[in-house]
């Protein structure tokens, strides 16, 4: 469980610079540049994720089980997911999807995550899961409370975005649901 809280803990506290410590954010990329900001940023980010990958790995050979959710809210769960990969890719072309979400990548995260939880009963999964949860929530809010919105880089616009998000995303879940999740994860959602 060590390394899987290590993980989590470097991997959202890269992630919630912008959000805890937004001057001092800004400090760093105007001293070592942006460029550099922006490889120190990925570097911490994947050490974050190995660890958090690995650690998961770990901890799931000794589960420590909270609750048992009921087999409905596996089926929600799974309906739930629906819109997530298309929102995902809508955060990084410009459309109506993303003018509509207005962050359509919180979003996604927070949607995955409640969908997450309600099929999930594990003290791994609730500590997984709620953190993401809790972090795209305080995101939005600092993200609304900041004066000038940072530029998410993507696609340029295009009458195609919306679609090309739609269609790539339905068939990213359509390939989570029939095999990608069990091979990367373990487990078939649909099992």
């Amino acid at each position: 469980m060590l390394f899987f809280i290590a993980g989590l803990v470097i991997f959202l506290g890269i992630h919630s610079v912008a959000i805890a410590a937004p001057a001092w954010r800004e400090a760093q990329i105007a001293r070592r540049g942006e460029p550099t900001w922006k490889g120190l940023y990925a570097v911490v980010s994947i050490i974050g994720f190995a660890l958090l990958v690995y650690g998961y790995g770990l901890a799931r050979q000794s589960p420590v089980v909270l609750y048992t959710p009921p087999t409905i809210l596996r089926h929600i769960a799974i309906a739930l997911m629906l819109p997530v990969f298309p929102l995902f890719l809508a955060a990084y072309l410009p459309g109506r999807i993303k003018t509509a979400a207005k962050h359509p990548m919180l979003l996604s995260v927070k949607i995955w995550a409640t969908a997450h939880l309600l099929a999930n009963g594990t003290l791994l999964d609730v500590l997984l899961f709620g953190s993401f949860l809790a972090w795209a929530v305080l995101d939005r809010i600092s993200t609304k409370r900041r004066a000038v919105p940072r530029v998410v880089p993507g696609a340029p616009p295009s009458a195609f975005n919306d679609a090309i998000a739609l269609i790539g995303g339905l068939g990213v879940y359509a390939a989570f649901l029939v095999g990608v999740h069990l091979w990367l994860i373990g487990v078939s959602p649909l099992h």
